[in-house]
């Protein structure tokens, strides 16, 4: 599942066969026995036929953010969780925008993706609840990434 998971994360940096050295590494956030994974790049990165496939604009400015779930299991695998997101980006003068996001299946795995536009070397906050449970609170999820545009 990991494997499956990590090939995925590649579409977001690059859908593995885009990007050689751009790709980004994998940031994740541990909640109890739950890994929220996100990571997240400009579309100008992503390869024609991938941004195709998964209905995706590429452009200088406009990035996109992936967002999965894995649970471990007792026997130390880890399960896809189909998880909802939910959240908002801002830079530091502008206020904050909400995301919205789509579910994406591949196979047995899901992934919630949200595209949004980006300002060049501006630091941007990203904050995200990840609901993993429904019968727990959101899990808050915060980050910050800044962008560059690919001249």
């Amino acid at each position: 599942m990991l494997r499956r998971f990590m090939a995925y994360a590649s579409l977001a940096v690059g859908l593995a066969l885009g990007l050689g050295s751009h790709a980004l590494a994998q940031q994740y956030t541990q909640v109890g026995d739950y890994e929220i994974h996100y990571s997240a790049v400009n579309t100008s990165f992503l390869t024609p036929e991938v941004a195709q496939a998964n209905n995706i604009q590429r452009s200088q400015g406009i990035a996109l953010l992936n967002v999965s779930v894995l649970e471990t299991q007792p026997d130390g695998s880890s399960r896809p969780v189909n998880a909802s997101v939910q959240g908002s980006v801002s830079g530091l003068t502008d206020t904050p925008r909400n995301l919205a996001f789509r579910t994406v299946h591949d196979g047995d795995s899901t992934y919630q993706l949200a595209t949004f536009r980006i300002q060049e070397d501006e630091p941007m906050r990203f904050d995200l609840d990840v609901r993993y449970d429904r019968n727990q609170a959101p899990a808050e999820v915060s980050f910050i990434q800044r962008f560059y545009l690919d001249r």
